[in-house]
């Protein structure tokens, strides 16, 4: 027994001998390479962009380049009748290569020189060839010395709710900066600064900020589906800007390329969608449509012989015109939304046709109108 225990005793005293003293292990090597695999992970790969980013990508890259910053100078007299330069920005988009470019109108308004910087950071004098003050639009005209990149003009009247949208501005001067975002509501009516009405506003979540006013909304091909114009509040983005539909703009447009100005058409008439329960307990048909709320003295309307309200009733705290033509159709189609009278005048020069279809007195007929002229400060 005593024999075994001091042949262990030998045995431990060897090995911590050899152990000390024989082997020649580096410690060092053996922590850093054990360190080094617990700390430093080889580079993860980089994750490829997702479908909807690629799209956002491939729509920037296109599209900045033929948004436009515009800079206006009023000049303005100050107390003591000395004239001082006053600067406001927006933002455009180029429709053609030869220079013409679409803008919000409270953006050129008043300015006595207006400066265009393209992307490429150029700059050129410009001027306005026309406006639509009713439509917020107007029409601006640069001779470059080059062909610019233009944008397509796409169609605002099949939008749906939801549909992905991407706006191209130059907020607070930032140039070339996209917010991206989807179509909130259609069909908005909102008030500028001066109190004029803005119908059959696109709104949008992508966010509008000083600056955006007059630069592109798009869809996700990259066409142009309306104008950046305007944020609800003072204090900049909370989610809620409006764009001014393109359709609006290419009626514009059209009219300018064939007249040589713009001279907008007039109807007249001022109207409300009523439908379903309500229709019914006014005894219009439940399909409904656009009930007349107000014609204009001297209108098209008023020349046509369409009628306005005979009384007002109060439907859940507003007042309601009750007793004129209520119109069903618009030059044959069904009215279904409250945008549908605007949506056709889009397409509509003054002095052309139009055929409503009415219901007055719970019998239908049909009215055909020469439209009018708007006047320039409408």
């Amino acid at each position: 027994m005593k024999l075994r225990s001091l042949l262990w005793a030998l045995l431990l005293v060897g090995c911590f001998y050899y152990v000390t003293s024989m082997a020649h292990w580096n410690v060092s090597k053996l922590v850093r390479r054990t360190t080094g695999s617990w700390y430093t992970p080889g580079t993860a790969a980089t994750a490829g962009f997702s479908t909807d980013e690629n799209n956002n990508i491939d729509i920037y890259k296109a599209a900045h380049l033929a948004t436009v910053n515009i800079t206006s100078v009023v000049w303005r007299e100050g107390w003591f009748s000395q004239m001082y330069p006053e600067k406001g920005t927006g933002s455009g988009f180029i429709i053609n290569s030869d220079g013409r470019i679409i803008t919000n109108h409270h953006v050129v308004m008043g300015g006595q020189q207006l400066t265009v910087t393209l992307a490429n950071k150029k700059q050129y004098k410009a001027k306005v060839l026309g406006v639509d003050k009713k439509n917020d639009l107007a029409i601006v005209k640069i001779d470059p010395r080059e062909k610019l990149p233009v944008l397509k003009l796409g169609d605002s009247d099949p939008l749906q709710v939801g549909q992905k949208v991407l706006a191209i501005g130059n907020p607070f001067g930032l140039e070339g900066t996209l917010t991206t975002g989807v179509v909130s509501s259609l069909g908005r009516s909102i008030s500028d600064e001066n109190g004029r009405a803005l119908e059959g506003m696109i709104q949008t979540d992508a966010a509008i900020n000083p600056g955006n006013s007059g630069g592109p909304l798009l869809d996700s091909r990259g066409n142009v589906i309306g104008i950046n114009t305007a944020i609800y509040g003072p204090q900049g983005n909370i989610g809620i800007g409006f764009a001014m539909p393109i359709n609006r703009a290419k009626a514009m447009l059209d009219e300018y390329q064939t007249r040589g100005h713009i001279a907008r058409p007039l109807l007249g008439v001022k109207t409300v969608l009523v439908q379903g329960d309500l229709a019914q307990a006014l005894d219009l048909p439940a399909a409904g449509g656009l009930l007349v709320q107000e014609v204009e003295n001297g209108s098209a309307a008023e020349d046509a012989g369409i009628r306005g309200p005979r009384r007002v009733v109060i439907v859940g705290n507003v007042p309601l015109g009750i007793g004129g033509d209520l119109i069903v159709a618009i030059d044959g189609k069904l009215v279904t939304r409250d945008d549908d009278l605007q949506r056709t005048m889009n397409n509509k020069r003054a002095g052309d046709n139009m055929e409503l279809t009415i219901n007055r007195n719970g019998r239908s007929q049909k009215v055909n109108v020469k439209l009018g002229t708007a006047p320039e400060n409408l």
